[in-house]
């Protein structure tokens, strides 16, 4: 699926998929607005469309809600995720760092335990992130794509547009 997702360009050429199905209540304000797919031309899209345009509103969603701490204080510069789950697909990861500006750490672990890291470190448990992932494998890093900066930031731009039509 990554490889077919892959052989379409950035953006899906027009094809979103605005992805809340479930998890509105974080971050559209308890609007349950469900999930749909947008911008579909049976003449022009195929598979490839759909299952890129699913990742990348994974992707979107996922920087909607980044946009929101930010707004709220926070600097995201840098993402620790486990291998596992979405951040299996290269496609994905490449998406969100390139969407989101923010270097993407892949750690030899899952979710779980990368939730009871950043637990440990709101809750005062480690000094700072590097002493709470210092027991972990870093097994990848995954820098923003420059060259692609404007297409990311372009196909994010489309597909808020269309969330924000639905909000």
């Amino acid at each position: 699926m990554n490889d077919l997702a892959a052989s379409v360009p950035i953006g899906s050429e027009g094809v979103k998929v605005i992805p809340f199905g479930n998890g509105a209540e974080r971050v559209l304000e308890n609007k349950e607005i469900g999930c749909s797919i947008n911008g579909v031309n049976f003449n022009k899209h195929s598979k490839a469309h759909l299952v890129r345009a699913a990742q990348e509103g994974i992707v979107f969603s996922f920087c909607y809600g980044m946009e929101i701490m930010q707004q709220m204080g926070m600097d995201i510069q840098k993402i620790h995720a486990g291998k596992a789950n979405m951040f299996l697909s290269p496609l994905f990861r490449n998406t969100l760092a390139g969407v989101s500006g923010a270097t993407i750490e892949l750690y030899d672990t899952d979710g779980s335990v990368g939730a009871a890291k950043g637990a440990g470190l709101g809750a005062g448990i480690y000094a700072n992130a590097d002493e709470a992932f210092a027991s972990l494998e870093k097994l990848q890093v995954i820098e923003p794509d420059a060259a692609h900066r404007a297409d990311y930031q372009a196909a994010y731009a489309a597909w808020k547009e269309t969330l924000n039509a639905k909000i």
